[in-house]
């Protein structure tokens, strides 16, 4: 199966190291190699190892990428017979800023020796190999992971951007977390900093947004990992059953309790125990919750002793907390006993530069008996209304309308369905720059409507990308992926401008 936006090409520039965390970088491959198959292994290997491969058949041909803004992290250079000084020199020049790796007979010393005194570090034998292949990779990688970013706190400054990929984590069973956004960026460095402190989370945001998935990352990362993660939804069972499934009962604690049974409180111990939907729990719960977060100590029903366990606790929520605690439906002492750390996870209509990424993950990660050999592609005008959409849903809703699109096989009938949905108000309301003005009540068609909306996500995107880096104008467009030139004209025609007078001055400075 075969995933691609036509027109809508996504160049997400993100962090990929961050303090006191080793993410392993993803590699962008450039070779230059004669022998087709020669880089079908390399293809095999690069992308086997989660890396990205990119061919240019000539010297002259990879010199022309290079010069026209391709920044690879490794060329690998396949020298043609002859002229191989004067092709390892073009090709230092103008990858500067990528490390270069040689590929020589082992009766070539003298090209090798040449090669090394340009400067170039890495070398492979013919003929090629994947497992040599793989450990030059590796090398890279580690060489990436070891240097250090200059930092300001935490995490990286306003405007220092890398060019990898986006961090994508397996967290088993599968489920992954998958960061592009410069706000789940920061949720991924929160994440990281906060995992071995063991101390509760409350992690709030709206229904399908992977609330559950922060809490699993929070656990792999924890030095709890080794134990178990319980997950309990309270908004799932009744308040007489929710007591028992949390703290357990014993034989005869009631009618039909047959033998003892051990609560989630006790299946959880020395590990991490997640109450997902806290906002649905009943006060009286609330209170017996607050208690065993207080002292660690619970009765089981029918016991007269207590029990100590030793769980760290994760909440969730999709209810506005604030609004609960002004409501008397949440305990405020609860909810302070909880507040510790604090993760709000954005709607993916806040992070819309993350959906072709998710795309591809849900399509890869499909059942084989959905894809059926079955080649299926995103066109630019099913890509353009996915992005305009608001996903009410979240990624849920995303998840649901990939896989219904590709079961049914007519992306036709996908995009007229979001652009119905689009065209009957579902607007981008909660994403809009302060200038932008609502849509009017009546338009010319769909087209209008299309057009207008995807001028507001790109107002917003580069918004977003401005305000992250400081109003280094520079900085975004790398970010962004467009010139220079072209942020500015897009800055003029979206009319955009600082959020504050500091980074005001900062801008009116460059």
């Amino acid at each position: 199966m075969c995933l691609r936006a036509e027109k809508a090409t996504w160049s997400i520039s993100v962090l990929n190291e961050f303090p006191g965390c080793l993410v392993k970088p993803v590699l962008l491959v450039l070779s230059v190699l004669r022998r087709a198959e020669m880089r079908l292994l390399l293809d095999e290997v690069v992308e086997g190892a989660g890396h990205k491969a990119l061919h240019a058949s000539t010297c002259e041909q990879a010199r022309v990428l290079l010069s026209n803004g391709v920044e690879p992290d490794i060329v690998i250079y396949e020298p043609s017979s002859g002229t191989a000084y004067s092709e390892c020199s073009q090709i230092l020049q103008a990858s500067s800023r990528s490390t270069v790796c040689l590929v020589s007979g082992s009766d070539e010393p003298q090209i090798k020796r040449s090669a090394m005194s340009r400067g170039v570090g890495l070398f492979l034998d013919r003929p090629l190999v994947a497992t040599s292949i793989a450990a030059m990779l590796e090398r890279v990688c580690e060489a990436r992971m070891d240097k250090t970013e200059v930092v300001s706190g935490v995490g990286v400054k306003p405007g220092q951007m890398s060019n990898a990929g986006p961090i994508l984590e397996e967290l088993g069973d599968g489920r992954y977390f998958l960061a592009a956004a410069p706000s789940m960026l920061k949720i991924y460095r929160q994440v990281r900093l906060l995992a071995d402190v063991d101390a509760p989370v409350l992690i709030l945001g709206e229904s399908g947004t992977g609330k559950e998935i922060i809490a699993h990352l929070i656990h792999k990362h924890s030095r709890r990992s080794e134990h178990c993660f319980v997950n309990l939804n309270c908004a799932a069972l009744p308040a007489d059953l929710l007591e028992s499934e949390l703290f357990g009962y014993r034989q005869g604690a009631f009618t039909g309790a047959i033998k003892d049974k051990p609560g989630k409180f006790e299946l959880a111990h020395r590990g991490t125990l997640l109450l997902d939907e806290i906002g649905e729990m009943s006060g009286q719960m609330q209170a017996k919750l607050l208690h065993v977060l207080q002292d660690g100590q619970f009765n089981r029903l029918g016991a007269r002793e207590s029990s100590r366990v030793d769980v760290r606790v994760l909440a969730a929520t999709n209810v506005e907390i604030e609004s609960a605690l002004v409501g008397k439906t949440f305990r405020e002492d609860l909810y302070y006993r909880l507040n510790v750390f604090t993760v709000n996870v954005p709607p993916l209509r806040e992070r819309r530069e993350e959906i072709p990424h998710l795309i591809e993950e849900i399509v890869r990660r499909l059942p084989e008996e959905l894809r059926n050999g079955y080649e299926f592609t995103f066109t630019s005008r099913l890509m353009d209304a996915v992005l305009l959409y608001d996903w009410r849903g979240n990624v849920r809703e995303l998840r649901n309308f990939v896989m219904r699109t590709i079961t049914m096989r007519d992306p036709d009938t996908a995009v007229h369905e979001l652009e119905t949905k689009i065209a009957a108000g579902y607007r981008v309301s909660q994403t809009e720059p302060e200038h932008a003005q609502p849509l009017p009540a009546e338009h010319t068609g769909m087209r209008s409507i299309v057009r207008d909306m995807k001028d507001r996500a790109e107002a917003q995107m580069i918004q977003n990308a401005l305000e992250v880096s400081g109003w280094n104008r520079r900085h975004a467009a790398k970010y962004l992926n467009i010139s220079y030139r072209g942020l500015l004209y897009k800055i003029q025609q979206h009319r955009l401008a600082p959020k504050s007078a500091a980074w005001n001055r900062q801008a009116i400075s460059k």
